[in-house]
């Protein structure tokens, strides 16, 4: 068993599941594959086997958050040392994941490193709808001021974590729309977390699960969410106080 997983959720991606997989075993080979199969109520889980990956079914549909801390017990349970969220729509380049990896390695007061699409203007690649780019404007301003440093892609799931996040993760994740309340959940418990430049692409099947008429009851419901969790008791950290990254570290 390889000490890195890659964690999929995945509904309704019978698709393009396979394609997600076979991507990741190419350019991911230290990571072992994960799909999360939400409820799905097509082929997504025959699909995933049959790309290589080991499959955890829902019997029902518990949404991304409940998908997402899935994969974090099942990487909790068998002990691995680092895990990766990969959206099982095709969206995350898994020739990023390499990066990810040498950012964890290189800095190792770090516990958390997210792929950005902002950070660098000159990275190509799918930025989301100019709707939801304000929202993520507005959730960036938020985000930052609250963790005290520049986080400019709050609402990216492709996120890598060591070990103390994935016992954090394992152990509590927001459900509904859960990447910006991740965030908050890793300043909270004085963890570490950075970010770093990647390319995204747009979905290679499908829709979001987000459509323009949600996009403000998701704005809304988010921030309220954001103001719950400024107040909402969290279980001591066992290790010392950690200071955020530096704005120089998160670039």
């Amino acid at each position: 068993m390889n000490r890195h997983l890659a964690i999929i959720p995945a509904y309704n991606e019978a698709a393009v599941v396979s394609g997600v997989v076979a991507e990741l075993r190419t350019h991911a080979p230290s990571f072992d594959v994960l799909v999360v199969d939400d409820g799905s109520t097509d082929a997504t889980a025959a699909q995933a086997r049959a790309a290589g990956a080991v499959v955890v079914q829902h019997p029902f549909n518990l949404g991304i958050g409940g998908a997402v801390q899935s994969g974090y017990r099942y990487a909790l349970d068998r002990g691995y040392d680092v895990a990766v969220q990969v959206d099982g729509d095709g969206q995350h380049d898994a020739r990023n994941i390499g990066d990810l990896l040498a950012f964890l390695d290189e800095h190792p007061e770090v516990d958390m490193v997210t792929g950005s699409r902002f950070i660098d203007g000159e990275v190509d690649g799918y930025r989301s709808s100019a709707p939801r780019r304000l929202g993520i404007g507005i959730f960036s301003t938020i985000v930052s001021t609250i963790v005290r440093q520049k986080v400019t892609d709050p609402t990216s799931g492709f996120r890598m974590t060591k070990r103390r996040g994935i016992e954090l993760f394992a152990r509590d994740y927001p459900h509904d729309y859960p990447e910006v309340e991740a965030i908050l959940m890793v300043h909270a418990h004085r963890l570490r977390s950075a970010e770093i430049p990647v390319r995204m692409r747009s979905r290679a099947e499908g829709n979001s699960s987000i459509g323009s008429a949600q996009s403000i009851y998701y704005m809304i419901k988010v921030l309220l969410a954001i103001f719950v969790g400024l107040f909402r008791a969290r279980p001591a950290v066992e290790a010392g106080d950690r200071a955020p990254v530096s704005a120089e570290a998160s670039i």
